[in-house]
Order: C-alpha cells, then sequence, then structure tokens
C-alpha cells in the first residue's frame, strides 16, 4: 500500500521535532545544517500540505501549536523508525564491504589468487575473505546462486546468467613421467594421438577437461577417450603422472616446479590450441562493488 501523500517527506516533519525541541527554527535550522530561510519555508510548505497550522510564529521564536504538537508526536515514531532503517542498512553496507566470498576454479585458486588476495588484503587490511575452490560448472552455479560475490573460471564458455571479462590467459600442457615413450618424442603428439590416449584427467565440469575437449573437437576430433583416471585434484593428477599412470594435460602454471625438477616431462603438441582463457564472472544485471570490484582490478593488472 503506497504512502498517503502527507507523509512522504519525513525530512520536513524531522525539522519540526528540531523546532520543538530547540524553541526556534533558527536553531533547528543549524542542527540540520540549512539556512534559516530555508528551513521556514520548508515548514510553511509542510503546513500547506497538511492544511494545518504548525508553528505559532513570534519575535521570541517559534512554538508549536496544539495542533502542531498533536502531529509531532505522531511524527516521532516515524522519523525515529527511519533512522533505525537508515542505521540498518548502513551496517547492513558496512557488512557487506567488510566480507568477500570468492569462487574459483581450482588453477586459479592455487596459482593465482593467493597473490591477488595478499594484495586486496594490502589495500583493505580488514577484509575477511573466504575462497571456495570449485570447478569451473560448481563456480558458475555458486555465483549464479549467489553464494559467492564473484568467481574465477577457466572453461571455454562462460554459463548463461553471468556477465563475463577475460582476466588473462593460460596454457595447457601435456604432462608424462620421464620414462613414458611419450618422453622421447621429438615432434611430440598429434591431436589425434591425444584424442585416441586415455588420460588422467579431471572431473566432467572442470575448465581444464572443457578447455582440453574444445581444443580437440576445432582439430576436428570427436570425443576423447575415456579416462583412465578421473580425479578432482591437480595434485594427484600430477602424483599419478609421474607414478607413470599415463599422460595428463594440466594447466602450465600446475607443472611449473615439476617439469623444473624433472619429475614429470612436457610433450609438445603443436598442432593442438591449448591456449585459453582466464574469466571473472558476476551475475547479469549486478555491478562490483567495494573489495569484489577492487579484486577484478588486481586480476586484471596482474596477469
Amino acid at each position: 500500500m503506497p504512502l498517503p501523500p502527507t507523509v512522504t517527506d519525513l525530512t520536513s516533519f524531522d525539522l519540526l521535532l528540531s523546532v520543538a525541541r530547540l524553541g526556534s527554527v533558527g536553531r533547528a535550522a543549524a542542527e540540520h545544517r540549512i539556512s534559516q530561510p530555508a528551513a521556514s519555508a520548508r515548514l510553511r510548505q509542510l503546513e500547506r500540505r497538511l492544511g494545518v497550522t504548525l508553528l505559532d510564529r513570534g519575535p521570541r521564536g517559534s512554538t508549536l501549536t496544539g495542533t502542531g504538537a498533536l502531529i509531532a508526536d505522531w511524527a516521532r515514531g516515524a522519523v525515529d523508525a527511519a533512522d533505525a532503517l537508515g542505521a540498518g542498512i548502513a551496517a547492513l553496507r558496512a557488512s557487506r564491504h567488510s566480507r568477500l566470498t570468492v569462487a574459483a576454479s581450482q588453477t586459479v585458486a592455487e596459482y593465482l589468487l593467493p597473490a591477488w588476495l595478499v594484495a586486496l588484503h594490502a589495500g583493505n587490511p580488514g577484509l575477511s575473505v573466504t575462497l571456495r575452490a570449485a570447478n569451473s560448472a560448481d563456480v558458475a552455479t555458486r555465483v549464479l546462486a549467489g553464494d559467492a560475490d564473484l568467481g574465477f573460471v577457466e572453461g571455454p564458455e562462460v554459463p548463461p546468467g553471468l556477465d563475463a571479462t577475460v582476466v588473462g590467459a593460460d596454457r595447457l600442457t601435456v604432462i608424462v613421467a620421464p620414462g613414458h615413450p611419450w618422453a622421447r618424442r621429438r615432434r611430440g603428439v598429434s591431436a589425434a594421438e591425444l584424442a585416441a590416449t586415455p588420460l588422467v584427467s579431471r572431473e566432467a565440469g572442470s575448465g581444464t577437461r572443457g578447455a582440453l575437449e574444445a581444443a580437440l573437437a576445432s582439430c576436428g576430433q570427436g570425443a576423447p577417450a575415456a579416462p583412465v583416471l578421473e580425479l578432482s585434484s591437480t595434485t594427484a593428477i600430477k602424483h599419478a603422472v609421474a607414478a607413470g599412470n599415463a599422460p595428463a594435460v594440466l594447466s602450465s602454471l600446475a607443472v611449473v616446479a615439476e617439469l623444473a625438477a624433472g619429475s614429470l616431462v612436457a610433450v609438445p603438441a603443436a598442432a593442438v590450441p591449448l591456449q585459453r582463457h582466464l574469466h571473472v564472472v558476476w551475475p547479469v544485471g549486478h555491478q562490483l562493488t567495494g573489495p569484489a570490484r577492487d579484486l577484478f582490478a588486481i586480476a586484471r593488472r596482474r596477469h
């Protein structure tokens, strides 16, 4: 039900309450940080809107009429309620800007976000951050459900309902154990051979798996062979490959240390487009504000 037009402007009633308490339009005007003529004009406008006289004006100041005192008593509860509403909203906004929940695919969560969050905390020392690592499909679900303020995904496609901006690029790398036959290949593997070989793979919904499937499809390959192992952990995949189980395809960011140490070997796949984009995502129609906007800016600047 809409408010009656006579009570939609609570600021004038608040000014009337100040006159009642201070006994002067001038002092009430000073408290509200407006000029005395502006305060007088606002009170006269209120009288015209209500159709009653609220003040007895004299050389010694202004006092409320009986009608004015009655209306002031009625208005006091509404003005106090508006103050409480404003304070509550301000507290909610402050609380929202003191906490940030981020959902990110594993590569971003493990290898990029830690440095980004350190930079974010340096500019927001009182900020509390929760990071939830998941595959790209689960990240999208969390952001759409409002369980995260923003998300980072690696998949080739952004799900409906989300806006997205590229914040960086990554390259997938084919990896094997040092003793694997592919480790000695100078020319690497073809798209057809990679598609036909059972891999140690991430689960369905993973951005890494989706990016590999899209890359193979662009080379004219059908669905890749079923994984020999399906693991939800990048670390578990690296250990499985190092044990000589089968090849895998992971982010180049995830295998830097192992390639340098020689526990894994990178296999060329020159004919397969293994470059991919990393996206930040948020619900369509929403704007990133506060710490979420700051983290977005850091991600674009750092990667």
